[in-house]
């Protein structure tokens, strides 16, 4: 959902608290306006408390990192909007620790939302190429200076051989809609001793399509793992969906087909699709 003018002013100015579980706002503003960040606020979970020593909205979570990236992308995930997720904080560390970013490393990052990720990535010496589906979020993506390269579009339309070689790492949020496609297209990014780290919906550890099925065994034999993350990770984003952690190691040999994999392959061929 995307903040009104008006409110994301007062979100963004400096007199406005915001720290740990609350967001407070010391000074006046108009009535209607008010209201309106009243709205937005317990729409995001918070729950104004009115005791004189708080006077603000308090979460049931802490708020300051994830505000401050939703007052960049200049939106917010409302619970009942089933767009745009934000990794929460938290899982933006555990994410890059197990992906094992090296300084100079190349590192994707498909659905890059408003740069949570590729800041964290980047701070620790990755050098990011980002896609973001959203134009506008691309455009702060850019501003925000973080990636090597951005590109606005959507991820599962753009072509692995564009690459002249595959990309070290790659750390992902997916939507959860169709996570596991855009984990299988993120692999033909990656060269064969690469690491993939992704989110995904916890139904993968237990779908029966063939896919999936596939998928978990790849996993079992590249040393992977699929664990359950806690059902409340991604409160803090507006949504109880249940998740998991991906961790895919590749290897020359296995059934991945990594960036690497689509090289060695007779163009003429056309075994391109990773749904072949």
């Amino acid at each position: 959902m995307i903040f009104p003018t008006d409110v994301l002013a007062v979100l963004r100015d400096p007199r406005t608290e915001i720290r740990d579980d609350l967001v407070r706002i010391p000074f006046e503003i108009g009535r209607a306006v008010y209201e309106q960040v009243d709205k937005i606020l317990k729409d995001m979970s918070g729950r104004w408390d009115g005791r004189k020593k708080v006077r603000a909205h308090v979460f049931p979570y802490r708020i300051e990192e994830f505000m401050r990236q939703c007052l960049t992308a200049g939106e917010y995930p409302s619970r009942y909007d089933q767009g745009w997720y934000a990794t929460p904080p938290a899982l933006v560390t555990q994410l890059v620790d197990l992906a094992g970013i090296r300084a100079g490393e190349t590192v994707l990052e498909p659905s890059a939302g408003a740069g949570a990720l590729s800041g964290e990535i980047a701070r620790r010496g990755g050098l990011v190429d980002a896609y973001e589906i959203d134009e506008r979020r691309a455009d702060i993506l850019r501003e925000q200076g973080h990636c090597r390269r951005v590109f606005a579009g959507d991820f599962l339309a753009q072509d692995p051989m564009e690459y002249a070689e595959g990309i070290d790492k790659v750390v992902m949020n997916p939507p959860f809609s169709n996570g596991l496609d855009h984990i299988l297209h993120a692999v033909q990014f990656m060269k064969d001793d690469g690491v993939l780290v992704s989110v995904m919906s916890q139904g993968l550890m237990w779908w029966s399509d063939r896919k999936s099925v596939e998928f978990r065994e790849i996993v079992e034999e590249v040393g992977g793992e699929i664990e359950a993350l806690p059902d409340d990770s991604f409160a803090v984003s507006g949504t109880n969906v249940r998740t998991c952690v991906v961790f895919l190691p590749g290897y020359a040999g296995s059934r991945l087909r990594t960036h690497d994999w689509l090289m060695r392959q007779p163009l003429q061929l056309g075994l391109f699709d990773v749904a072949a």
